[in-house]
């Protein structure tokens, strides 16, 4: 998701063909922002440029992986739950930063993973993607466990600490390279 200066968002859905993550379909959205930013409530934010990226498409993805938390939330409902429900397709967050709970450091080794727990409750997953780099916080959205929310996640990282989904929507999105 970007934001403009005339207030508008931009969300970007693409879809992979699995396992060899080559592109298959891509769509851009642009709406306005009505929802303010309130901590805790970012996906009302996102969720109409969101959905019209998704509506967007043809191919109807198995899953999505969302830039963002699902239950790793402190209301148990982040984006990837919003989405998930919204879109009725499986959905999974991938964050790259914590948002609730605590956890200890998973080894450095790719696919190692420490469980993510608030007030005694696994919310989550702190995922190495990658040997030796920061870890990723994986949540579950809709329709999906924890663990095969893990084995996606991983299949879907297989050079970068950021599944390759959410790296190519958030290039397109951007105007990047490897947009068109």
């Amino acid at each position: 998701m970007q934001y403009a200066r005339n207030g508008s968002a931009c969300a970007a859905a693409v879809v992979l063909a699995f396992p060899g993550l080559e592109p298959v379909e891509r769509s851009v959205a642009r709406r306005p922002v009505t929802f303010p930013y309130v901590p805790g409530f970012f996906s009302l934010r996102e969720i109409p440029a969101a959905l019209a990226a998704l509506e967007g498409l043809r191919a109807k993805p198995d899953v999505l992986l969302c830039d963002g938390h699902g239950v790793a939330h402190p209301r148990r409902f982040g984006l990837a739950c919003h989405l998930g429900i919204l879109a009725d397709l499986p959905s999974i967050g991938v964050a790259k930063s914590r948002l609730v709970g605590e956890h200890r450091e998973p080894r450095f080794t790719r696919g190692a993973w420490a469980p993510l727990l608030d007030r005694g409750e696994e919310i989550g997953a702190v995922l190495r993607t990658r040997e030796g780099v920061k870890p990723v916080y994986v949540s579950i959205g809709h329709r999906v466990s924890l663990a095969t929310a893990i084995e996606i996640v991983l299949a879907c990282s297989p050079r970068y600490r950021i599944p390759e989904p959410i790296r190519a929507a958030d290039r397109l999105a951007r105007g990047g390279p490897g947009s068109r």
